[in-house]
């Protein structure tokens, strides 16, 4: 049972399970989408010369309008793949199909010589796996279906001997075929998921859990700089007095307070807004497509009140007081480090207040 079920694991989810499977597949469609369109221009090259080679080549002539399907499949291809994101799965589905396409190549090569052993069919039993990244179990589906139909139409075009020395050569090829598929999987999926665990540590902050400084500044720039983004908001928040609290209890109390703040940022906002802690006791909250007055200060009230009542500092249970600052993006050019001024400057005026808390920055007051 125990076998079965790491089978199934490696067959469905190259090695690795259900849910991290599921959150490299968008990887895995991003390079297959890269490494296909080279080699579909490629394709393109190879059938283009192919083709021209059979106007002059009785040996090749056979499959002249073969060769030009394929070079004209290959432009299609080509096409689709400047038009189609790289994580879409039409794209993945484009080059399931090209393999298809491929193995009835090496159908028709065989059967221009059919007293010869299928040599080109079995390399690409071999080959074609390696370039593949997917679930094993599709790939395994695609090489069967292959190496079924080249047996059940070369039996009625190769000489019976030649045909059975071909179908003891296609089976143990195909099941090669399909474990060199599996480890090629693993191998790179693992590399993904390596990649991204690293690429989290570099961008996460070790005492909160949150984006850092260079992830906050990367990702709200990105979506700033989207033509098509049209609304945000920007909220600094830092702890109140946060020197005097590291001062009169110590540092481990203050790491407690930020490591607090950042579990209830990250508690309230997982809708796709973009936190972090900016560095020492101010945090950013950038909340994408909302710019509304009022829906910033029903937030900072939110975090005021969230701060204050789940935070307090040990032994004396006194809460935690924190101010917030924010500005609003409503569209034009506009850079996050003006955007960061504007709520900082917000930010300063409500600290000046002791009983403010909060300020929404205002063009006309400034």
């Amino acid at each position: 049972m125990k076998l079965l079920k790491e089978l199934h694991n490696y067959f469905f989810f190259c090695g690795i399970g259900k849910d991290p499977y599921r959150e490299m597949k968008k990887d895995a469609y991003i390079s297959n989408f890269v490494v296909w369109r080279i080699l579909h221009g490629l394709m393109a090259v190879v059938f283009a010369l192919l083709y021209l080679s059979s106007l002059f080549n009785e040996l090749l002539r056979p499959n002249l309008i073969f060769y030009l399907v394929l070079f004209l499949y290959s432009l299609f291809a080509i096409a689709a793949f400047c038009i189609l994101k790289k994580d879409s799965l039409a794209a993945q589905i484009i080059i399931y199909l090209s393999i298809s396409v491929l193995f009835i190549f090496a159908c028709l090569i065989t059967q221009n010589k059919p007293e010869l052993p299928a040599t080109t069919f079995i390399v690409f039993l071999l080959v074609a796996p390696m370039f593949m990244i997917d679930r094993p179990v599709f790939m395994a589906m695609e090489l069967i279906g292959a190496s079924t139909v080249f047996l059940v139409w070369m039996y009625f075009v190769k000489p019976y001997e030649i045909w059975e020395m071909d179908m003891i050569n296609v089976i143990p090829f195909t099941l090669l075929g399909i474990v060199l598929n599996i480890i090629a999987n693993t191998i790179r999926i693992r590399e993904f998921v390596l990649t991204r665990q690293i690429e989290i540590q570099k961008d996460t902050d070790d005492l909160t859990g949150l984006k850092n400084k260079g992830a906050l500044t990367r990702e709200i720039s990105d979506y700033l700089a989207d033509p098509a983004t049209k609304k945000a908001m920007l909220f600094i928040l830092d702890v109140d007095h946060f020197k005097s609290i590291n001062d009169t209890y110590g540092h481990d109390v203050g790491d407690f307070v930020i490591s607090g703040l950042g579990h209830l940022i990250g508690e309230k906002f997982q809708e796709g807004e973009i936190t972090g802690r900016f560095g020492g006791d101010e945090f950013i909250i950038f909340v994408k497509n909302v710019a509304d007055p009022e829906k910033t200060r029903v937030i900072a009230a939110e975090i005021i009140t969230g701060a204050f009542d789940s935070i307090k500092i040990p032994d004396t249970g006194e809460g935690v007081n924190v101010s917030l600052g924010a500005a609003l993006y409503t569209g034009g050019e506009i850079t996050y480090p003006e955007l960061f001024k504007k709520a900082d400057t917000a930010l300063y005026q409500a600290k000046r207040d002791n009983m403010k808390k909060f300020c929404l920055y205002q063009e006309s007051e400034n």
